[in-house]
């Protein structure tokens, strides 16, 4: 039976680069003989102005019948002033509750060729290969209750021990791949619920003796990772922390544009770029593509269990990035600055070349 992946190519520049991602997911899967299926729903804004809901039921079923889910972006100017649960961002967090997607991964990898276009010195990031690992269903954005009046607002941020006992695993797992370090970022010295996020870590991390464990505020950390980005292996942290965080990743590899994440649960996934939708470039055919597609190859990793296919499209990426072909967001007078599908076509261009050389033993990294 086919692989089954449902399309949420959503808002703004989300069906340009979704479009891009589809072409090397494809691509990819007829070379290694994996047989997909692909439907587009809507999702987002645009679902909202054609249903009246930025999530419609028949979406949601979609999703839930499907191996992986790939989204585009979600979310502009047009919809800012409806109501919360009407917004397309409330979708999003709708579809990641209802599909379990407890654990938000976000690689933040310096790739050589664009050690310039960050804006921290080279020698600070150079080198910077690190995972957040982010809560993603629970704590501060689903806590009840919530709400505000006139003289006051409020939020209530709540783990229950399984939620922390479940993403701190996973954190360790990838650690025992990797450097066999992890970094729990918390507030532990003004919150309650960061003590008990603590407290459960430590915990977990008894049964994984080989791995380091380092606590760190929230507020240091984010020090840290401008400060020295390398010192990081894999970050575990909470919904709203990890937000910030990964944020924060994001600009010291030169671009959000260039971030893929995977939000996995116990039965369903979900694969993104970490950017938004960027009405203001949306249909000028010059957005960056690179996130979408490798968020492509994290599914082939995750989902497919294929590595050396998700392997391969980094290579392809990196290898484009050397050449020196950048999109407008990255580039600069010196590079060849290529639009959306052109950059597609090339990363498919040296993903054939970097696959044939592989096949004949000459491949070099």
């Amino acid at each position: 039976m086919p692989q089954k992946i449902i399309l949420l190519p959503g808002d703004g520049i989300g069906p340009e680069v979704t479009e891009a991602a589809v072409s090397v997911l494809t691509y990819v899967a007829n070379k290694f003989n994996v047989d997909i299926s692909t439907k587009e729903k809507l999702f987002g804004g645009v679902s909202y102005d054609k249903f009246g809901t930025p999530l419609t039921q028949e979406t949601l079923q979609a999703c839930y019948d499907s191996d992986a889910v790939l989204l585009g972006a979600v979310g502009g100017y047009k919809w800012e002033t409806l109501p919360h649960h009407l917004k397309p961002e409330a979708a999003l967090l709708k579809l990641r509750k209802s599909l379990g997607l407890f654990t938000n991964i976000r690689p933040a990898r310096v790739y050589p060729a664009l050690i310039d276009s960050s804006s921290l010195k080279k020698e600070v990031i150079k080198g910077t290969d690190f995972i957040v690992f982010r809560e993603l269903t629970g704590g501060i954005y689903f806590g009840e209750p919530r709400g505000y009046d006139e003289d006051k607002g409020w939020n209530t941020m709540i783990y229950t021990k399984f939620e922390i006992e479940r993403i701190t695993r996973m954190a360790f797992e990838a650690a025992s791949k990797r450097k066999h370090v992890v970094t729990s970022v918390d507030k532990a010295n003004v919150l309650e619920c960061s003590q008990f996020w603590r407290k459960v870590v430590e915990e977990v991390a008894n049964n994984y003796p080989t791995i380091e464990l380092k606590n760190m505020y929230v507020d240091n950390a984010a020090m840290q990772i401008v400060r020295d980005p390398k010192q990081f292996d894999v970050i575990l942290t909470s919904n709203l922390f990890g937000d910030i965080i990964s944020d924060i990743s994001g600009m010291i590899t030169g671009s959000l544009g260039m971030l893929p994440s995977a939000s996995l649960g116990s039965s369903y996934a979900l694969y993104e770029p970490v950017h938004g939708s960027a009405p203001d470039i949306c249909g000028q055919n010059i957005a960056n593509p690179i996130a979408s597609i490798a968020s492509v190859a994290m599914m082939f990793e995750h989902t497919f269990d294929m590595h050396k296919a998700a392997e391969l499209i980094f290579n392809a990426i990196e290898r484009t990035l050397d050449e020196g072909y950048r999109t407008a967001d990255i580039g600069n007078e010196e590079n060849n600055i290529v639009g959306t599908t052109e950059m597609t076509k090339i990363i498919i261009q040296k993903f054939e070349e970097i696959y044939n050389e592989q096949a004949l033993g000459v491949f070099t990294l």
